[in-house]
């Protein structure tokens, strides 16, 4: 099915961040977050190093994530610094969500490419998860605690593969957010 242009820049626009407390518990199927996954391997990457990676939390895997950030949270905290509302949130958020995305860098070995370029790739891809989530419904928000770097305690990474964000996604009931963009004028310089 081939999209016209408007309804390709509608769904650009509907992407929108969408958070864990905002999801309802519809579970996410299997085989629609398979399709969503599939979108994310065609972004575009330099040299096609494809450096996305990505650790998927589904069903008890979403409790193993959420024990692990809170846990992860206590131990590194002081207790001056401690809050049991963020400790909670750390536990829960996974659970109140359809599935959870490690989102994980894999460095290219030859280094071919600056890594820059592959984080923007891995970034692009992303974007592939977010729009094709959309179009089913299904909303996502990128979260990038600190505790991602201890992600390789929890899952395998390999040499040179680091997380660098979680992807939360669930379905949820649509809601008019009021978004707004400035103008692209005001960020667009004609060079002629």
């Amino acid at each position: 099915m081939k999209l016209t242009t408007n309804e390709v820049h509608q769904l650009l626009r509907d992407r929108k961040s969408v958070f864990p407390l905002q999801f309802s518990d519809q579970p996410i199927d299997r085989s629609v977050l398979m399709e969503i996954l599939e979108s994310a391997n065609w972004a575009p990457t330099h040299k096609v190093t494809e450096p996305w990676r990505y650790k998927v939390f589904f069903g008890d895997g979403k409790k193993k994530l959420g024990t692990f950030m809170a846990e992860k949270y206590r131990s590194l905290t002081p207790m001056s610094d401690f809050s049991i509302s963020k400790y909670e949130k750390l536990k829960t958020n996974p659970m109140k969500s359809g599935c959870v995305l490690a989102i994980c860098l894999q460095v290219d070995p030859a280094k071919r490419v600056p890594e820059w370029e592959e984080l923007a790739a891995v970034a692009t891809s992303v974007q592939n998860i977010w729009i094709a989530a959309s179009a089913h419904g299904i909303g996502g928000y990128w979260s990038t605690p600190n505790l991602i770097e201890y992600m390789g305690e929890l899952v395998p990474l390999n040499v040179g593969e680091k997380c660098i964000g979680l992807f939360y996604m669930g379905h949820y009931k649509p809601f008019n957010t009021n978004r707004k963009r400035g103008p692209i004028t005001q960020k667009l310089t004609w060079i002629e």
